[in-house]
């Protein structure tokens, strides 16, 4: 299979066909690429990870209801946020320590994101700095804030990244304690990762991720908080550090903090309840991003699709309402749109493509996604996104019509 080079994919819907055909197929790349534990880590939930299927299975519970006569060829996907208009209406989602899985990976994600036009949220636990990052082309780039138990450090890193001029701060708000990830403890895993002659095996059955990782000189560091260490610190000794900082209870009080500070759009990730959002709009937040975590924190909290008409319903327009977790087709895409959602972010799906073939591959995911989602608005006649909303689910179109929410189509 010829090698992609960054931004060949984009042909895809005009013509091209694609390398590998669905996120599917890239999760299958990226599978080989990676050692077992690795691939468990990105791939695994918490407990009986009946949550993270269930994020997944839940959208195909919706279905569509075309409409003919007006003939789409290339519908409009320009989507408004924060006054910002981008050629998508779905984001790339912060995933940690994405430089362990690929060295410059935090990198390749900024570079894909300025080529399709759509924001892109670095995490808080990024191998490069948040101020590396955002030297390279901070306009498309959010921060997203991991708390520390320190306060004192988490009011740090928001003014850091505000001086680095990212344009929204991203609050996560849903890690209090560790979860319970059954697929780690069994591998052992841990980082800095382990060695043992099991997993030096499994490194050598896994040549491509073994030869990058061990060129960029083995463990990475966390950037973003080596600051907090002495200079010099070695990468270990920041792992430690941050996790010895992490699972923080962040309060109310917290976020009036960071409303204080912060001038530009608040975005408060990781919230379900929609007293919780009410409260997030009370304290001054422009935008929350449903979420469960992907599955990896509570097994059995509902999924970010399941709370969204709640949520909406209390906050009505006054509050930007994004989703993450579960992505995994356009037509996911199109559900969470319909079901309220002002925006998508897209966090494995597009990893799978990182993984898989680097920046070429993130390129790749983003134009199968783009281009699943335009044929589901081709196919039910819908010109834009402004376009797109309830009417076009099954619930809403048949309801009136003798078709009960029961009984759907068949």
């Amino acid at each position: 299979m010829a090698e992609l080079k960054p931004g060949d994919a984009v042909i895809l819907g005009h013509g091209g066909l694609p390398v590998d055909h669905s996120i599917a197929d890239l999760e299958c790349r990226a599978r080989r690429y990676l050692p077992r534990v690795l691939y468990d880590w990105i791939a695994g939930g918490a407990e009986d990870e009946a949550g993270l299927r269930r994020s997944v299975d839940i959208y195909s519970q919706h279905r569509f209801v075309p409409r003919y006569g007006a003939p789409v060829d290339q519908p409009d996907l320009r989507t408004t946020l924060f006054n910002r208009t981008y050629q998508r209406p779905f984001g790339i989602a912060p995933t940690g320590y994405t430089g362990i899985l690929r060295p410059g990976g935090e990198s390749m994600m900024r570079a894909a994101a300025q080529r399709a036009d759509i924001p892109y949220l670095l995490s808080g636990v990024s191998v490069p700095s948040l101020e590396a990052i955002a030297a390279e082309e901070p306009g498309r780039t959010w921060y997203q804030l991991y708390p520390a138990r320190d306060h004192r450090i988490t009011l740090d890193m928001a003014h850091r990244a505000r001086d680095a001029g990212y344009p929204v701060l991203v609050i996560t708000m849903d890690m209090p304690r560790e979860a319970k990830r059954e697929r780690d403890w069994r591998n052992g895993f841990s980082l800095p990762l382990r060695y043992s002659t099991k997993r030096v095996l499994d490194g050598l059955l896994h040549p491509g991720w073994t030869w990058r990782y061990l060129m960029s000189g083995g463990v990475p560091t966390l950037g973003t908080w080596q600051r907090y260490l002495p200079a010099n610190s070695p990468a270990s000794a920041v792992l430690r550090f941050h996790s010895e900082q992490g699972y923080p209870a962040i309060s109310w009080q917290h976020v009036d903090d960071f409303r204080a500070m912060w001038k530009g759009p608040l975005v408060l990730k990781g919230l379900l309840h929609p007293e919780d959002a009410q409260r997030a709009l009370e304290a001054g937040a422009d935008g929350v991003i449903l979420s469960n975590h992907g599955g990896r924190q509570l097994d059995r909290a509902v999924t970010a699709l399941e709370s969204l008409a709640a949520v909406r319903e209390r906050v009505g327009n006054r509050l930007t309402v994004m989703l993450d977790g579960g992505i995994r087709r356009g037509a996911d895409i199109a559900t969470a749109l319909a079901l309220g959602a002002d925006y998508v972010f897209c966090g494995r799906a597009l990893l799978w493509g990182l993984i898989a073939a680097g920046e070429a591959g993130v390129d790749q995911a983003i134009a199968i996604l783009t281009d699943e989602l335009s044929r589901n608005m081709s196919q039910t006649g819908t010109p834009t996104i402004k376009d797109w909303g309830p009417h076009r689910l099954a619930s809403a179109a048949l309801s009136d019509h003798g078709v009960s929410r029961s009984q759907g189509l068949r």
